[in-house]
């Protein structure tokens, strides 16, 4: 489906999400780092592990309120709420002040999220969903590109000014979306009780959530996805520390008598650049490579790759050896994104689509969770203990994923009993 077929909506969310997604790695990786310099590694792992419990409760109710008032308002409300908190960080003259900003940052993301992905659900027929979310993943990851080596400069040396142009591309996706993003849910679709009192409407969704939960299919999808994510999420944690800590200084090209030098820092920048520029490449074209793969493979492929190649990494510090090892876990990244995607926006009912996408933020804030324990642990144990520690979750996920498609995943009876 050619871009200039899609509709309006999926147009200016593509560019808003691209712009900001570029500010977003110039800052983002470099924070387990900036937490532990400042606080100590100790209490940063510690810090870590929190705001995802803030980010699930705004991933639950901004799926909720999807389904009740419409994608749009919930899609204005947590890109405001992050750009205001964006403007907080900037202002910050304290680590601590810092970290609250840093969850408030977290929370809009996670309101925001399921509403978006409810989006293009609503307008994307589904044999064209992977296609749609692999196009936005490509566009997201065009900042990855850039942006680390960038921010290994402007985080550390011009913090305030990035954060300040972070809120200000914010604000202006704001009153974008407010102009130009039209409703896409249904009225017919809408929860009923928009009048309801705010505690009426908190025990809904909570009860609408229960339903969801004792979904033996979505509970297993869920907690394979949360052992799948915890060797992704390692490349703005752990990987951070691993490579500025323990990855000697060393040429780039060291068959050049002349190759420049990188530092640690540089090293894990170019790291992540690479990781952005694999998927800016090859995400569009993978997808359309396995686009006739089933899940399950897909799933299976994607934990295998992702736990390998993050446990390779602390077998050598050859700065060769680890832009290998990156492009073997990217390519376990990358396989899984839009087929993740495309799972729940078909397992998912219709009516109680923003409802199931929310729970499905469930394996990225759990993950997001339990991910910086490797931070924590790392005071104690070797580098090649905390990577086997990683393997350990990928294979845990093939486990479940094996389980998950042995059961039947057909759409379920929802929230009130129907079926789409």
């Amino acid at each position: 489906m050619q871009i200039r077929l899609w509709d309006h909506n999926l147009k200016v969310r593509l560019i808003g999400e691209a712009l900001f997604n570029m500010l977003f790695w110039m800052y983002f990786p470099f924070l387990a780092v900036y937490f532990g310099e400042a606080l100590g590694h100790h209490i940063a792992g510690l810090l870590m592990a929190i705001p995802p419990v803030f980010s699930l409760m705004g991933s639950l109710l901004g799926g909720a309120m999807a389904d009740r008032f419409g994608r749009r308002p919930v899609m204005l409300f947590g890109a405001l709420l992050q750009t205001l908190m964006f403007g907080c960080f900037a202002l910050s003259t304290s680590p601590w002040f810092d970290y609250f900003a840093f969850i408030g940052i977290g929370l809009g993301g996670a309101v925001y999220r399921p509403a978006s992905s409810a989006m293009v659900a609503d307008l994307v027929p589904a044999p064209y969903r992977r296609q749609i979310f692999a196009t936005f993943t490509t566009a997201n990851n065009v900042g990855a590109v850039l942006g680390p080596a960038l921010g290994a400069v402007f985080f550390f040396q011009y913090r305030q000014e990035l954060l300040w142009t972070c809120s200000l591309v914010l604000l202006l996706y704001v009153i974008a979306i407010f102009f130009l993003v039209q409703e896409t849910l249904s009225p017919t679709m809408k929860s009923q009780g928009g009048s309801s009192s705010i505690t009426r409407v908190f025990k809904e969704q909570w009860n609408g959530y229960g339903f969801i939960l004792r979904d033996q299919v979505f509970l297993v999808y869920t907690l394979a996805g949360i052992f799948a994510l915890v060797p992704i999420m390692q490349l703005d944690l752990y990987l951070a520390v691993y490579i500025i800590n323990e990855v000697p200084a060393q040429p780039l090209l060291p068959w050049l008598s002349h190759s420049p030098m990188l530092t640690s820092t540089d090293i894990y920048g170019w790291v992540l650049g690479l990781n952005g520029l694999l998927f800016v490449l090859f995400i569009l074209p993978v997808t359309k490579w396995l686009q006739h793969w089933k899940e399950r493979d897909v799933f299976l492929l994607s934990s295998l790759l992702s736990g390998i190649g993050t446990f390779a990494l602390g077998l050598h510090t050859q700065l060769w050896f680890l832009f290998f090892v990156t492009i073997v876990f990217t390519f376990g990244e990358m396989v899984r994104s839009p087929v993740t995607q495309s799972f729940i926006s078909r397992y998912a009912p219709a009516h109680a689509r923003g409802q199931y996408m929310g729970a499905d933020s469930l394996q990225a804030t759990v993950g997001r969770f339990l991910a910086p324990v490797t931070v924590f642990l790392s005071n104690w144990l070797s580098p090649l203990g905390i990577f086997s520690i990683i393997l350990g979750f990928a294979l845990i996920s093939i486990v479940l994923y094996i389980q998950l498609f042995r059961m039947d995943v057909h759409t379920p009876e929802t929230i009130d009993g129907r079926k789409d």
